[in-house]
């Protein structure tokens, strides 16, 4: 039976100038997506069915256009396998072998990822894994965070939310109690509840900075500081949200708290989150050309 071993090249002065063994590399990321298919099509059932995470179907499909994307520079790399890459695979078998006793999803999916890693180390070597670190950083987006870190994070963005709106609330003289998450406002009572805590996009806006500074961007440093600069206007903006909702509902009409006007209202609100992001990008770019020509 061939083993990951037998696709090697050997060792020695030949293994420097060896070409990537593409064809071994899809093989074996058929195999993956095959052992690993149970996993992958409850994510994929995930993706379709909580908007929470709606933005997973993107994540790969981006990471693979990017990696097509440098098929050239890819295709000159020297095959340096590095066989420790095997322990990273069993790694990755083991951790999946634990989440599926325990029943423990995101140990399940995050799996894929390690093992993915592994392979690639194991056929390509430490160049290759350095090459496609940027579309292998971008995975991690489409797997949902653990339901212990998710509600760690989800109260207290309900929380904030909910006492930003009260205070807007109050300079707009619409009188407004509030009781935790719950906004009691005339006509109704408003809840903050998980799918208005700004999670949603909060992982989108977090992902997408990431992808337009690379497309749009050549410092890499830049990724970082709009990623970092993404995560205050996600959390202002879905504040501002709840805020325009209270307002709505009492000046308008309640309904505009309730279906398709409040999912519109909160598509409209990412917009505007995604234009202040771009705006942050300009800011940033001037600040940084104004010290670049007074050094």
């Amino acid at each position: 039976m061939a083993t990951i071993a037998d696709h090697l090249p050997e060792h020695g002065s030949s293994a420097k100038s060896a070409s990537m063994p593409w064809s071994a590399i899809g093989w074996f990321a058929a195999l993956l997506i095959l052992v690993y298919f149970p996993i992958l099509e409850k994510l994929v059932l995930q993706w379709a069915t909580d908007e929470d995470v709606g933005h997973g179907f993107f994540v790969p499909l981006v990471a693979g256009y990017i990696v097509w994307q440098r098929r050239e520079e890819l295709q000159k790399l020297e095959c340096r396998p590095a066989r420790w890459g095997i322990a990273v695979m069993l790694w990755g078998f083991a951790q999946g072998y634990i989440g599926w006793l325990g029943a423990e999803l995101f140990l399940q999916r995050s799996s894929v990822l390690i093992t993915l890693a592994g392979m690639l180390l194991t056929l390509g070597g430490v160049e290759l894994v350095k090459a496609l670190a940027f579309p292998l950083a971008l995975l991690p987006f489409m797997i949902p965070f653990p339901a212990v870190i998710y509600n760690q994070i989800t109260f207290p963005l309900q929380l904030f939310a909910s006492q930003v709106a009260e205070m807007i609330l109050g300079w707009v003289n619409i009188p407004v109690l509030r009781d935790g998450n719950v906004l009691e406002l005339a006509s109704q009572k408003l809840s903050v509840v998980e799918a208005c805590s700004g999670i949603r996009s909060l992982m989108s806006l977090t992902f997408l900075s990431l992808v337009y500074a690379y497309f749009f961007d050549q410092k890499v440093w830049m990724r970082w500081a709009l990623l970092t600069g993404t995560i205050p206007i996600a959390i202002a903006a879905n504040a501002g949200r709840v805020a325009i909702t209270g307002i709505l509902s009492e000046e308008v009409s309640p309904d505009l708290a309730h279906g398709f006007f409040h999912s519109l209202e909160g598509w409209i609100i990412f917009l505007i989150a995604f234009v202040m992001l771009l705006a942050l990008h300009l800011v940033i770019n001037r600040v940084y050309g104004w010290k670049h020509r007074g050094a």
